[in-house]
């Protein structure tokens, strides 16, 4: 019996990524997950990303160290500048910069080293922030770069790619997300969206991830298992 193609798959321990890893997962993919600890003030997202790749099957976590927060500039990684709780214009305080090209990155050496050949994020670009590094553009555009930069990609066929990135959730609304999940097996009350858990790890309810997450839910009737701070109402 042959073996199962290897993906990697960009974990961050939100409700997004762990849909991707069951997706990927139902597949038949051999699943390598990757999360960052880049400086974020939600790092408890970590411990999310180890309960979800744990309870789906992920063949390797790994955790990498990144200094992103050392650059600042972010809402998520500068203590000094407040997550927003109200909808706003334009680009949020809360993208980090450059984030998802360096994930991607990390990802894309990883694949190579392991000699897979997809890589999954679980970027929107329907029911989300606005960040510039979720839309369909970027992704196609980094997935030619992946095909241009790397000894896999040069050496495969012309006109083949060698490496592909995959964004399953690009087109869907969050309730669609949730239902996909909920299909697959996720269990979204191992998983954390908001932007400024408390020490308990419990959702503001106010945050902009929070609203999506809890709209989501909603308008896909799924029961919400977040658990919420007393203050988020």
């Amino acid at each position: 019996m042959a073996a199962a193609a290897k993906a990697v798959i960009l974990l961050s321990g939100g409700l997004d990524s762990a849909t991707v890893l069951a997706l990927a997962r139902q597949q038949g993919f051999d699943c390598y997950s990757l999360s960052f600890s880049y400086g974020q003030r939600h790092a408890l997202e970590l411990d999310a990303a180890a309960r979800v790749a744990a309870s789906l099957g992920a063949v390797e976590h790994r955790v990498m160290p990144l200094s992103l927060g050392a650059l600042g500039g972010s809402a998520l990684t500068d203590f000094g500048i407040d997550v927003p709780e109200a909808p706003a214009a334009g680009i949020p305080v809360t993208y980090v910069p450059a984030r998802n090209t360096v994930f991607l990155s990390m990802a894309l050496a990883w694949a190579e080293v392991l000699e897979a050949h997809d890589i999954f994020i679980g970027v929107n670009a329907v029911d989300y922030s606005g960040y510039p590094d979720c839309r369909p553009a970027f992704i196609e555009a980094f997935e030619q770069l992946a095909n241009l930069a790397t000894r896999v990609g040069v050496d495969a066929p012309p006109g083949q790619p060698a490496l592909r990135i995959r964004a399953p959730l690009q087109q869907m609304s969050k309730a669609d997300i949730i239902r996909a999940g909920v299909a697959a097996g996720v269990d979204y009350g191992l998983t954390i969206s908001c932007y400024q858990p408390d020490a308990q790890a419990r959702a503001c309810g106010r945050c902009d991830s929070c609203r999506l997450r809890r709209q989501g839910f909603a308008e896909a009737g799924v029961a919400d298992p977040t658990r919420y701070a007393p203050a988020s109402g």
